[in-house]
């Protein structure tokens, strides 16, 4: 018979704090994930636009996380926060992220701008990568942006990243993550040297592909969009309703 250690019982008061810490901690996952779902639906409505009206869509890929628990307590206690909700939520800005992954560099740009153009989306901070990357190579678009969340117990400001790059952009900051996750941040010079080349080859390879772009299509005028209205209304329908249109009105 194997003999159990006896498990000594908790301080009462660490046990308080761990079950007020665990409930604030959840409650604020749960207003970040209600931001971030905010956010999605916009781009979504975005993309489905951008595809009606245009018939091109510059959105590629969608992707979103939500620190967990653990994660955010651990990063409050590094920075030595005070550990309340409101303190956390005004420190840490990368508890809830969105990443747009689009086709041009161009394109980058336009979703920025008509995401934050919007009434309800308050931007906090924008930061150009693209325009001036990190010293390492890396390049995105990235926007602090802050959503209200509606709640049964009423509003909730959330500030949601938003990361914007080309798939160039993207394929390069995922190589560059894993080699410094596997080298736990101190990378070799040579690999760091070879990073730094990469990065510039892909921005050359995101210039080229978009002059190509130009090339092939030219600028978008609004007469060279194909107009699906004829796949929309019946023939018969539309010239009933063109003559019903043009009856003078009593």
């Amino acid at each position: 018979m194997t003999n159990q250690v006896p498990m000594h019982s908790p301080d009462p008061e660490l046990l308080t704090f761990a079950r007020q810490m665990r409930d604030d901690l959840n409650r604020l996952t749960m207003e970040h994930q209600f931001a971030v779902d905010e956010v999605l639906t916009k781009v979504s409505i975005l993309r489905q636009e951008f595809l009606h009206l245009n018939q091109y869509n510059p959105i590629e890929h969608v992707g979103s996380r939500v620190k967990s628990v653990q994660s955010i307590l651990e990063k409050a206690i590094r920075r030595n926060l005070d550990l309340t909700p409101a303190a956390i939520r005004e420190a840490l800005t990368d508890i809830a992220g969105v990443r747009i992954t689009c086709s041009f560099i161009a394109d980058t740009y336009r979703i920025l701008e008509t995401l934050t153009a919007q009434a309800d989306v308050k931007v906090v901070q924008i930061k150009d990568y693209i325009a001036e990357p990190k010293p390492n190579g890396y390049r995105s678009l990235h926007a602090i942006i802050e959503i209200t969340v509606f709640l049964s117990t009423g509003e909730v400001p959330v500030r949601v990243e938003v990361q914007i790059r080309t798939i160039a952009m993207d394929f390069w900051a995922s190589l560059e993550h894993k080699i410094y996750y596997k080298y736990a941040g101190v990378v070799p010079e040579h690999l760091a040297q070879s990073l730094l080349e990469a990065a510039t080859s892909a921005q050359q390879l995101d210039r080229r592909m978009e002059q190509l772009h130009a090339e092939v299509h030219g600028p978008k005028l609004a007469d060279d969009v194909p107009d699906p209205v004829w796949d929309a209304i019946d023939e018969d329908v539309l010239l009933r309703a063109w003559e019903a249109n043009r009856r003078p009105q009593p």
